[in-house]
């Protein structure tokens, strides 16, 4: 079974999730917001104290507020940083990205794409398995990660409850955006669980029937 520790990190409110499964301990962090020094902390005492073992850093897309923490947690676990290699242009602009909203901090730098992640592929987790979904709009290389049988997906800025995510920022698309919610997101069962990069989880069914942008 995989258990999810969400946690909620810098000026964006963004969430961060340690997910990892409960036998064998095989541990990936998707989107290590962490931004400072505390914020490090509590990620370590969190996987000292279960005794995590970090397999990678996952990351749904690039954009700053859910990057800012990765290269220090791919240094300090020695796990590879994983993402679609469509955005591996917002990966290097991340100090360029901290910029035009004001944040200026040591911790903040570059994001290098150490595997890249494709439609289809699969990482394991123990006997778990979460299945790579490409849904591009909010960034080109943006995925979701999808638990068949734990019924829940990772969506990252794609949906949220009653929302999307902008698309108003450097690679995003309105209409691409909208179709692959519609073909990768809406495709899942009703039942499943949405952890989102910002806000409350929700799930397929809610955002089918109530969600003004794609009803």
């Amino acid at each position: 079974m995989l258990n999810i520790k969400e946690f909620t990190f810098n000026p964006f409110e963004e969430h961060t999730y340690v997910i990892y499964d409960g036998s064998t301990r095989e541990t990936i962090i998707i989107d290590p917001g962490m931004l400072g020094y505390r914020d490090f902390d509590e990620i370590k005492h969190f996987v000292e104290d279960n005794k995590l073992n970090i397999n990678a850093i996952t990351l749904t897309h690039i954009h700053l507020d859910h990057c800012f923490g990765a290269p220090w947690a791919s240094e300090h676990y020695h796990a590879p940083i994983r993402a679609h290699l469509a955005d591996a242009p917002l990966g290097a602009s991340v100090p360029q990205q901290a910029q035009r909203f004001g944040l200026f901090s040591p911790t903040i730098s570059p994001v290098a794409i150490d595997e890249p992640l494709a439609a289809g592929d699969v990482i394991t987790l123990g006997d778990n398995t979460l299945e790579v979904l490409h849904v591009p709009g909010h960034t080109p290389g943006g995925i979701a990660l999808y638990c068949r049988d734990g019924h829940f997906v990772i969506a990252g800025d794609s949906l949220f409850r009653g929302s999307i995510g902008r698309t108003d920022l450097p690679g995003g698309d309105y209409d691409t955006l909208i179709a692959s919610i519609r073909s990768q997101l809406l495709s899942l069962p009703d039942d499943t669980v949405v952890y989102t990069g910002h806000s409350d989880a929700t799930t397929i069914g809610d955002e089918r029937r109530y969600n003004p942008y794609i009803r």
